[in-house]
């Protein structure tokens, strides 16, 4: 008999069980969080009905439980779940959007190989969510903009991951000023020039990090009004073609063909309006942000890696000596932790191995630079 086909014991069914229901409650408080905080009426209901389906699986689950005589306990929603939650009441639905498909879409095949899971048509629901998302949009009398519901799958071609790139950006400035610190501690450098380093390296670095990012958003916004003037002249040339595109497109979203043409027709009649929603519907472009703005991004990136690269410096302005460079480590390790911590919302993993790792990478990177540098003072002072 192979493991698979071995009888479970109770108390890893039950274990199995608890799991599940833990999950079904994070999602239910997540998408309840949402639909609070989404101005959107119609998108906080895509959020309540994923929250209501979320819900009745907690109670299969629950009856499972009940089944086999074991109690589900007090569960309470997860720390991750709690910290998104927060994200969200703080920086608005968009900020953590993407992290909750990422771990929706990963989590997707978890029920495939649990039989009461698959015999309650969970996995089915699962992988449904976004279609529901697409019926919703489709059976509404004006139907979501797509960009709209793009946002809410987290997949809207000119967004990005905030918090991602949130948590990344200060990872940059903090691992690379720690380690060009080190690095010139290692040749034996006195505390003056070790904060001039510091100060250099948080500058040049936050720049750098500011130039790239201010380019690249440029650069996307560039493209994406490229775009919508292409789309604008085929709308004057072949209006009949961008009406059967529209046509395609919300047939593709569950909208009987009639209710499809009648819509198409509707909005291609005004080519304002036409061209609004062709750069929403078929590029997936918001035409009122463009992909946002570059200064904003460019501030943005800016702060972050300055917010990182800041921590190996601290130490210098009230110190000296060794005593200094313990301080930079300490903080930097401390920030290393919460930094690998925070990565954790968006990966999946467990909050110590995830803020652990971060930690021994950074170190890592420190004690190699610490080497060389030490290996090129020693060749130098020889």
């Amino acid at each position: 008999m192979t493991d698979a086909q071995k009888p479970e014991d109770s108390g890893a069914q039950a274990a199995r069980y608890r799991a599940n229901l833990q999950g079904e409650i994070d999602g239910a408080q997540l998408y309840r969080t949402l639909a609070e905080v989404e101005a959107n009426p119609q998108v906080a209901e895509v959020y309540r009905k994923l929250a209501a389906i979320e819900e009745a699986h907690a109670d299969l689950w629950r009856r499972q439980l009940a089944r086999i005589g074991k109690r589900a306990g007090p569960l309470r929603p997860a720390f991750r779940t709690r910290a998104l939650a927060f994200l969200a009441r703080r920086f608005g639905p968009a900020f953590v959007l993407p992290v909750i498909n990422t771990l929706e879409h990963a989590d997707s095949g978890h029920y495939d190989s649990q039989p009461e899971a698959v015999a309650g048509g969970l996995p089915r629901a699962e992988r449904s969510h976004a279609r529901v998302l697409e019926a919703i949009a489709g059976g509404s009398k004006g139907g979501l903009p797509g960009a709209t519901l793009a946002r809410i799958e987290g997949r809207h071609r000119s967004g990005g991951n905030a918090l991602r790139a949130a948590v990344l950006g200060a990872n940059d400035g903090l691992v690379s000023n720690l380690s060009l610190i080190t690095g010139v501690a290692g040749a034996q450098a006195d505390s003056q020039v070790l904060l001039v380093t510091g100060l250099a390296g948080l500058v040049a670095g936050a720049c750098s990090m500011a130039m790239g990012e201010w380019l690249s958003v440029t650069s996307s916004r560039e493209l994406y009004a490229s775009q919508i003037a292409t789309e604008a002249e085929e709308l004057e040339l072949a209006p009949d073609e961008e009406k059967e595109e529209l046509l395609l497109i919300y047939q593709a979203k569950g909208l009987p063909e009639a209710q499809a043409r009648a819509l198409a027709d509707r909005l291609i009649s005004n080519k304002e309006t036409a061209l609004d929603t062709l750069a929403r519907e078929e590029l997936g472009i918001d035409p009122d942000e463009l992909g946002g703005s570059a200064w904003t991004a460019a501030g943005s990136s800016f702060c972050l890696f300055a917010v990182g690269a800041i921590f190996p410096v601290i130490g210098f302005f009230f110190l000296s000596g060794d005593p200094a460079i313990w301080t930079g480590i300490g903080l930097s390790a401390l920030a290393l932790f919460a930094i690998g911590a925070g990565t954790s919302l968006f990966t999946g993993r467990g909050l110590l191995f995830s803020g652990s790792r971060q930690l021994a990478i950074g170190l890592a990177a420190a004690g190699v630079t610490y080497a060389i540098g030490r290996a090129i003072g020693v060749s130098l002072g020889g």
